[in-house]
């Protein structure tokens, strides 16, 4: 898996990351054989733990800095937040997520893990009382840029977030914000109420 993002040009930040963190730990028992494969697996709920590469892809254009504020949107089973957390050091990380059962797992597997708060609530609402965030990143497709979570991102703050079949990469600016599509991508729905 490593070298295939090498040849895909990851940043090394990342790289390590993904050498460190082990992906076996946020799947069910089920499907750790296939941990190490480039796909998504299912992590119970009809969810999934997105393709390392789709993952790699989004953090790498989040521009992760250290002491940041950072919000991930359909936090799952926590494996991007924990990836995260080695790759922006001394951040304060967030993670809300609407099913219970899987707050509740990642919670528990992100325990050793300083920094990392789960919530379980509506993700498309955000977390207003915790903005404005740095970065946030969200693990689910919305039909179209989530304006609430953009207007919890600080001024020069970064937003990855899936809109339809597409990566979007929005910067905030005063007067107007930067938008990039990277097309070609599968998610499952982000799901509000």
């Amino acid at each position: 898996m490593i070298r295939g993002f090498k040849r895909q040009r990851i940043p090394e930040k990342i790289l390590k990351a993904f050498e460190k963190i082990e992906r076996n730990n946020f799947i069910p028992k089920e499907y750790r054989a296939e941990a190490y494969k480039d796909v998504a697996l299912p992590i119970g709920y009809g969810q999934t733990i997105s393709q390392p590469y789709t993952i790699s892809f989004m953090l790498s254009i989040l521009e992760l800095r250290n002491n940041q504020k950072i919000l991930e949107v359909g936090s799952g089973s926590g494996y991007v937040l924990a990836l995260i957390n080695e790759i922006s050091k001394n951040s304060e990380l967030f993670g809300i997520e609407r099913i219970r059962g899987l707050a509740e797992i990642s919670r528990k597997v992100l325990e050793r893990y300083n920094g990392i708060k789960i919530i379980y609530g509506d993700g498309s609402k955000g977390l207003p009382e915790k903005a404005p965030f740095d970065r946030i990143i969200v693990s689910a497709a919305a039909n179209e840029i989530p304006q609430k979570l953009l207007q919890q991102l600080s001024i020069g703050g970064i937003m990855v977030a899936p809109v339809r079949n597409s990566i979007v990469k929005i910067k905030k600016f005063v007067n107007e914000n930067k938008i990039e599509k990277y097309p070609g991508f599968v998610f499952v729905p982000l799901v509000g109420g």
